[in-house]
């Protein structure tokens, strides 16, 4: 005998979102940053009980609601890999020295003259390098703050130039967790999405660069470099720094060109940062490995296996420097994985029940064209940032709600991952009690009512990519070549 379900209502579809936005609250007010740790998790697999109830109360089985979970978990099982397989890179390119390079020579680009866009500019290479944003602003960001706080610089124009910077990097770097989760949501691959990005995320950091430098004029001229000058001189004595430790990150492009799939380029990445670590940081390798008994080559060999596992820790005796290069190892990625199975879990039990389904019911209900879902799928991404206080929420949620619309409209994976991250990733920081406006607000020392004014390029993307929507531009068919 077949069971009978039922229809659920928009009030009992929203039941579950109630809840969900009540524990994320409790959890940011209770536990601050540390909420992305584990108590996000706890609210989410709670609210996700929330709806099996409702489920079962609509008739639903528990067989099929028990499906309908382990299907969306494997939505996100290449999501999944990626993130291993990057924190894996993360930890090899530090140890190798890459990564160290990447910064040394992006401090050495800070102009004096032009604070403002060279603050983003840094910043914006180093959270490409790290792939994080909240690593970006904790370490040089601290330093940035600083120095323009001594020349009496507005503090929330330079905290704006900084996460600005940050989170273009956060958007871009295939070494970024959203960057990765986005077009698993919505069902695109990673080199694809970062590409189709560019498209709206080139015009915003190039106006947000224009706008810090007419800014820029009236703030005067920062000269107190101390810090910056500390961090290069800890690098220059910890790591061989050179240009030709840029090696790997040319060969992963030059793979992204020719358009080998993410997983195996980033592998091929992880190994050959660790034949460069073995070649030319040794002394790094053996001092990670930290096993005085071992022969020589066995410790080199620890040292990049910790590396690819745990991650690379220093200890240089510069605080802003050992913050800011102390992670990676697939080991870092845990916590971002354990929120995305239990995001899945809620999402999947919304989605089976049809709860989901009749939400985004209620809001498509208003669109009537292409530019108008953009829209749509814009603002309630940022709707997600400021109800539900996490911007993985606002990249999963909105990801599942609207991914069948867009095939729907023929409209490719790509014009949504893309939505989720100009939307999603880059407004999660302008809310205060968003995990991340909290955490960029605390580690800055500044309001986020004073630096929101100022994030130039977390401002611009939305609207950019809006009006491509209505116009058309860079709009991708699904029979239309990539």
């Amino acid at each position: 005998m077949t069971t009978v379900t039922q229809k659920p209502s928009l009030a009992l579809s929203l039941l579950p979102v109630g809840v969900l936005v009540v524990l994320l609250a409790g959890s940011v007010a209770l536990f601050g940053d540390g909420s992305s740790g584990g108590p996000n998790q706890i609210a989410l697999i709670l609210s996700a009980g929330v709806a099996a109830v409702i489920g079962i109360r609509l008739k639903y089985p528990w067989a099929d609601l028990e499906a309908g979970i382990v299907h969306g978990i494997s939505l996100s099982l290449g999501a999944v890999i990626i993130l291993l397989i990057v924190g894996a890179l993360i930890g090899s390119w530090i140890l190798a020295g890459i990564v160290p390079t990447m910064i040394y020579y992006g401090l050495k680009l800070l102009s004096p003259a032009i604070f403002f866009p060279s603050a983003c500019a840094l910043c914006a290479l180093v959270s490409l390098a790290t792939g994080s944003s909240w690593t970006t602003a904790g370490t040089v960001g601290v330093a940035l703050i600083g120095i323009a706080m001594a020349q009496n610089l507005d503090p929330g124009i330079a905290a704006g130039a900084v996460i600005s910077g940050a989170y273009f990097g956060d958007k871009m770097s295939p070494l970024s967790d959203t960057t990765n989760l986005a077009p698993a949501m919505a069902g695109t691959d990673l080199f694809t999405h970062i590409r189709h990005m560019a498209w709206t995320t080139t015009p915003s950091i190039v106006m947000a660069l224009i706008l810090f430098t007419i800014v820029g004029f009236s703030g005067g001229t920062a000269q107190d470099t101390a810090a910056v000058d500390a961090i290069l001189a800890a690098l220059s004595a910890n790591f061989s720094i050179g240009p030709h430790l840029l090696l790997p990150v040319v060969l992963v492009l030059i793979l992204v060109v020719r358009k080998m799939p993410a997983a195996p380029a980033l592998l091929l990445g992880s190994v050959v940062g660790c034949l460069f670590a073995v070649i030319f940081q040794t002394a790094a390798v053996v001092t990670l490995a930290d096993s005085p008994t071992l022969p020589g080559w066995a410790a080199v060999i620890k040292g990049c296996w910790m590396a690819l596992g745990s991650g690379f820790s220093l200890s240089s005796g510069n605080a802003a420097l050992d913050d800011l290069l102390s992670r990676g190892g697939m080991g870092s990625m845990l916590n971002t994985l354990w929120l995305i199975m239990s995001a899945m879990m809620f999402g999947a039990l919304m989605e089976t029940t049809g709860m989901l389904g009749r939400i985004a019911e209620a809001i498509l209900s208003t669109v009537r064209s292409t530019g108008s879902l953009i829209t749509a799928t814009l603002v309630t991404c940022i709707g997600m940032n400021i109800i539900a206080s996490d911007q993985y929420m606002a990249i999963v949620l909105p990801g599942r709600m609207f991914r069948a619309e867009f095939a729907r409209r023929k409209l490719a994976p790509q014009n949504l991952s893309r939505c989720l991250e100009d939307s999603g990733t880059l407004t999660s920081p302008l809310v205060p009690w968003n995990t991340c406006g909290a955490f960029m607000a605390q580690t800055l020392g500044v309001a986020t009512f004073a630096y929101l004014p100022f994030t130039f390029f977390n401002l611009l993307n939305p609207m950019v990519s809006a009006v491509y929507g209505f116009t058309g531009f860079s709009i991708t068919k699904t029979d239309s070549p990539d």
